[in-house]
Parts: structure tokens; sequence; C-alpha cells
């Protein structure tokens, strides 16, 4: 009963605890706002950290403009116009002392807002600065009427994320009066200083009030970086409740019992000597690290990487047979139908010879099919494969002792634990495998799998030959159709990738269709199937089996063929708008291709000009296959954020921590971490709950 005490003393003492509902001004409305952004107590506003800042702390002179920059500007209406013959648009020209001219320009109005707008009046506004039709403008500036004498502001002005509902000014003022409450260092800081002052970081205090109210000879350009000493004692804190809170949870999931799973040899032999290739030595290295795991009686929390063809799927089948071996259920979960499907080929083709039944569950099987499905697994169904739809309600299992997770960057944390706990109902919990085709840079897995044991699979089966990839322009896709008429009728296939920046099923479909519709007339007599997100289930599947069988020779499809798809004669991948994908997405579809002994090529088929980001990205593919080498790339040039999904806890979307610029910081925030879940436990708590809020919760799992 000592707990809630300890918490009572702690809200005394810790003002950041209190409701902000609280504060002055923020009534029930607001407050619900507020929630929105996972904003409930008083220091959750202290740690709703800035976007970016704007400079409103002085007056630039017209003449002084720079286009592509953004400025605050004050001067006198000139002239207005008001035009409707394209699309309504109102013109506010302003002068100042320089004697220059800037417009102002709006496309969305009201007639009383173009009416306020007499000439004399005096504007102060703030915008990004083009070149226009008749010198530099700006678009839909912020402004405001001045009468007399009106300060400049006295910091930068944050800039925060918002809401529906909640304007930049309104949370301001809120965050204003959270941060008249903020306690002294000693009370605010709750890594002991001991920890902290060998780190020569800045006190908490100083880098809150810092990265909230910027005095105006801040260095703006190591705020935009995230490098400002405020920021990073920030971010060395944020990381360290994120690394925590995966400690927790990684202890806290060891502290459950499981049951051993010793192999069975015999078994295992059987199902090698029918495998039509022998295992890589990564591959025997690996399913041994998984064995050692499994025979204990501790839950195994392991993560297999590899890259795109290293062999994977082998490396779970082998861990499902010392379930099977045990007498215990499996369950292997896909983020989509189409690698479920995948799996599901290989699993039967492994297990039905040694008489070992594999169950289907996805959102797809319905009806009888899915109440036998139920009834088989109730029952002690040895092997179960599916999507999301083997953790739904209604869906359970009679002995589980193993679940296997694919792709886990599209899954986060409480998937995994809503599938463990299909298990947990006879006081054990079930073994974790983790498998991903995404390589995780050693700096990300530090911080976002700290609760795992990470396993690599670094060796390619033989006889995989590596992808030649080519970047040729839109404008020359009449070669590329050419180039595939010619591999076609020697034999070989071909995959056609439509992509679209719109992440939309229908979008996607359309764009497929009309390629399909085009590459049918362009290459008359040649077999053409095409595949997308809104067919069919039943007609999906009979295209890709068409494709596997050989009897169409391009497969036209959208990037719904990204993992899963095993065509060893297939040999030319072309990428449509390659450009309008990230690394990672294009280096798993490259994937699709090589898996033959015939040279294979990949086409990235772009649409110029291209962004310098973007030939970064494809220059990055026609260098290497390596999947590390591709993921670090990525990791650089689009974040962590985007290469794994969802994050851990909760959302990946750290609010000022950046997993590759800060990576100096993570051997002082393991060691740091280590030392405070040993030494403070209730500190290592109020710090994950500072930092993640709601999601902490994920460390009590």
């Amino acid at each position: 009963m000592a707990a809630p005490a300890d918490a009572k003393s702690i809200a005394a003492t810790d003002p950041g605890l209190a409701p902000a509902a609280t504060l002055p001004g923020v009534g029930p409305a607001l407050a619900e706002t507020l929630r929105k952004l996972g904003i409930e107590r008083v220091q959750d506003l202290w740690f709703h950290l800035p976007l970016r800042y704007e400079d409103r702390t002085r007056i630039t002179p017209i003449r002084d403009l720079v286009a592509g920059e953004s400025a605050q500007v004050e001067g006198v209406v000139e002239a207005v116009e008001t035009g409707f013959r394209y699309r309504p648009q109102l013109r506010v020209a302003i002068t100042d002392a320089s004697r220059e001219t800037l417009v102002l320009r709006f496309f969305h109005f009201r007639r009383q807002q173009a009416q306020q707008f007499a000439p004399g009046l005096r504007l102060r506004c703030y915008g990004a600065v083009r070149h226009g039709q008749h010198g530099l403008e700006m678009v839909h500036p912020q402004y405001r009427a001045l009468r007399g004498e009106v300060p400049v502001e006295a910091t930068l002005t944050p800039i925060y994320p918002v809401t529906e509902g909640l304007g930049q000014q309104r949370l301001r003022g809120v965050i204003d009066k959270a941060l008249a409450r903020l306690p002294g260092e000693a009370a605010l800081e709750l890594v002991p200083r001991e920890l902290i002052e060998p780190l020569g970081l800045m006190p908490l205090r100083d880098a809150l009030l810092g990265v909230h109210r910027p005095p105006p000879d801040a260095d703006v350009a190591a705020l935009l970086a995230g490098r400002h000493p405020a920021q990073q004692r920030l971010a060395f804190e944020e990381l360290l409740a994120h690394h925590i809170s995966l400690k927790r949870l990684r202890a806290s999931m060891r502290r459950h019992r499981a049951p051993a799973l010793p192999g069975d040899a015999g078994l295992r032999q059987r199902f090698l000597d029918a495998l039509p290739f022998t295992l890589t030595r990564a591959q025997a290295r690996v399913a041994r690290e998984a064995a050692k795991d499994l025979a204990k009686r501790v839950p195994m929390l392991r993560l297999v990487q590899g890259d795109v063809g290293s062999g994977k799927t082998v490396v779970a089948a082998l861990a499902a047979l010392h379930a099977i071996a045990n007498g215990r259920q499996t369950a292997l979960m896909a983020p989509t139908e189409l690698l479920a499907e995948q799996h599901l080929h290989s699993f039967r083709t492994w297990f039905e010879p040694l008489g070992v039944e594999v169950v289907w569950l996805a959102g797809k099987v319905t009806g009888r099919a899915r109440a036998a499905a139920l009834a088989k697994l109730a029952a002690g169904a040895p092997v179960a494969i599916g999507t999301h739809a083997l953790m739904q309600d209604g869906v359970e299992f009679q002995r589980l002792g193993l679940t296997i997770v694919d792709e886990q960057h599209r899954f986060g944390v409480q998937q995994r634990m809503d599938l463990r706990d299909k298990g947990a109902g006879s006081g054990e919990v079930p073994h974790q495998l983790v498998l991903t085709a995404t390589p995780i840079p050693r700096t990300l897995a530090m911080s976002a799998y700290a609760d795992l044991d990470v396993s690599t699979l670094d060796e390619l089966p033989p006889g995989r030959t590596p992808v030649r990839t080519v970047a040729i322009a839109n404008t020359r896709r009449g070669e590329v159709t050419e180039r595939i008429r010619v591999a076609c009728a020697e034999g070989r296939q071909a995959y056609w990738v439509c992509t679209l920046i719109e992440d939309s099923d229908l979008l996607q479909a359309q764009a497929a269709e009309v390629a399909y519709a085009q590459l049918c007339t362009a290459l008359p007599g040649l077999a053409i199937g095409l595949v997308h997100g809104r067919m069919k289930a039943r007609d999906k599947q009979a295209a890709m089996e068409a494709f596997k069988q050989g009897r169409t020779a391009l497969l036209v499809a959208t990037t719904v063929i990204e993992v899963g798809v095993d065509v060893p004669n297939a040999s030319l991948m072309v990428i449509e708008n390659a450009e309008r994908l990230g690394l990672a997405q294009l280096h798993q579809l490259r994937g699709r291709v090589g898996r033959g002994s015939v040279a294979s090529t990949c086409v990235l088929l772009y649409q110029s000009p291209l962004s310098g980001l973007a030939r970064q990205r494809l220059e990055t593919l026609r260098q290497t296959n390596d999947g590390f080498v591709i993921a670090e790339q990525d990791l650089r040039l689009r974040g962590p954020g985007e290469l794994l999904g969802t994050r851990q806890t909760g959302e990946m979307g750290f609010r000022v921590a950046d997993i590759v610029r800060d990576a100096a910081l993570m051997p002082a925030v393991q060691r740091v971490g280590t030392a405070l879940l040993r030494q403070q436990p209730v500190l290592a708590r109020r710090l994950t709950e500072r930092w993640i809020g709601a999601a902490a919760r994920f460390a009590q799992a």
C-alpha cells in the first residue's frame, strides 16, 4: 500500500503532475483539445517542444528581403486590388522607409478582410518571401494592423505542433502559464547530479527555458539543426526515457515464465533433409542462437534481421519445430495478406510432409472457414499463420508456445503484447521471435530495439546474383519497354511496378491499370498479368500464381509485391516514379529479382527534374546492393521515424532527439540508464512518464 502514498508525496512536490486544467484559462473544451496532443498534465506542456522558430525580434527593410527566406517587415498600404479572372485573389502593395514595394497576395479572403486594407494603414507582416510577377511578394503572410508604437518580440517565436481548434498563439499562451510553474532546478531534475554532471550537459531548467524562449542572439542555425546545447540536453533525457522504458519492458517480460522447448534432433534432420537447399552458415548460427533461448524457461525476445532473400523464413520454421516437438503451438503474424500467404505456402510445403497441420487465418477468412480455423486453434493445431486477425477477440490458442512477428517495423509493441497475451492463460507466456528485412543500423537498434536480442543474417544463399541497377529518365520509357520485350523473348520474366505519392488503394490501382493497358498495346502477343490492392483476393492470388508458374511473362503491380514474392526466373524489375519511394522500399522491391542464377537488372524510371534528396537515393541504389549500407543511408536521408514506421513505445516521433544526429549520446544514455534503473527505480519511472506519458504503460507489461 506504499505506492499510493508515494505517488501523493511526489504530486505534492512536483507541480508538473497537476492537471493542465488547473492552469488559468484552461476550461473543459481546451483541456479536451490539449488531450488530442497528448497533453494532460502541466509537465506535458513543459515538454511539448517547438518544431521550429520564427525570428520576429527585428524588422527587415523591404530592400533587404531575400527570396526563399522568411522575414518580418513593416510598411504602409499603397494600393489594394481584387481580381476574379482565373481564381479569386487579393493583392496588397506596401512600401516602407527603404522606398521599396512588397506585394501581399491572398487567395482565400473575405470581403471584410479586403475592405480593412485601406491605403495609409500601417501593417506588420511575417511570411516567406518569393519572386512574384512584379517583384518580391509574400503569399498569405501573418499580419497585424499597427496603431502607435508596438514593440517587436523579445525572443524568437516558437512554432509548436498543434491540432484542429488550437492555434499557435493560444497554445503559446498556455505554455507560458505552464512555464511560470517550473520548479527550481533541484526539484525539476530527475537524473542524479553525479550521473549528469560528468557529461557536461546544461541544467534541465535552463534547457527548457532556452528552447521555449530563445533570446534574440540565440544561435538560430544551431537551433534549426537541433544541435543547440539546450536541445542536446533535452535530447539526452528523451533518449534516456525511451531507452529505460524498453529496458523495463524487457525486464518485465523476463520475469514471466515461458515453456522450455528443447529441440528434437530427429524432427529437425527430417526437415533439413527435405529442403531443396543447404542452410547458410549465418542461418545455422542464428538458428542455434534461437534454439538456445527456446530451451530456457525465460521468454525468448529475439529480433532476426537480414537483408532481402537472406532466408529468415527458414530460421523461423526451425524455431517453430521446437514448439511442435514439445506439443506447443506457433503463431506467425505478418502485416499484409500477401506476405502472410507467402509464409503459408512455405510452411505448408515444408511441414505438411512431416504431418504438421498449418492453419490459415486472415481478415478474408470468414464464415464456416473462419469457424473451422478457430476450432482447430482452440483444439491445439500446431501452426497458425495470418495477419492482425490472429490478435482479434475470439481467437483462442490451446497451448501457444512461440509467436513469430514478421516485418516488425510495421507493428508496435502493443501488437506484440496482444499476440503474446493469447498464450498467457496457463501462467506462462510464449517465446517471441521477431523478423525484419529492413536492416536496422546499430545506433538505431541500440535505442529502438533495446528490449530485444538481435541476430543478424549477414550472408545470402549461394546462387543469388547481385542485381545491376540503372536510373533512366521517363522520357526513355520506349527503350525500357523494348528491353522487356527482348528479356521475355529469351524466356525470362519481368515486373513493372507502379507507385504514387498518394497513399490510396484506388489511385494506386488506377495507375497500375493505365500502365497495364499501355504495355498491352506496346507489347502485343506478350502474356501480361496485373495485381493491385483493390483486386479480390482470389484474383490477386491467381495472377501471382500465373506469374510464378511462368504462364505470364510480365507482371504489372503496385507495391503490394514489395515483400514475400519469390520467382527465381524473374530477372528484370522496372520501378516507375522511383524518385517517390524511400530507399528501404526501393531496396525491398529490387529484392524481388536476382533470386536465380541469371544476371538481373533493376530499372529506376524517374520523372525529371530530380530533387537533391531523390538524386542521392537513386545514386545509393545504383552503387550498392548491401541492405545495411542502404539502411544507414536511408536513416541519414529520411530519419528514424520513416524507417521504422511505428515506434516501439507508441509513436516513433521523438520531440527533440534524432537517433542519427544524436548517436554520440547513446553510450552515455545506456550507461546512465543502467545506473538509474539499478539505483533509482522511482526516478526512472517518473522520467519515462515525463517523456512518454501514456505510452509508458508498455514498460509495465
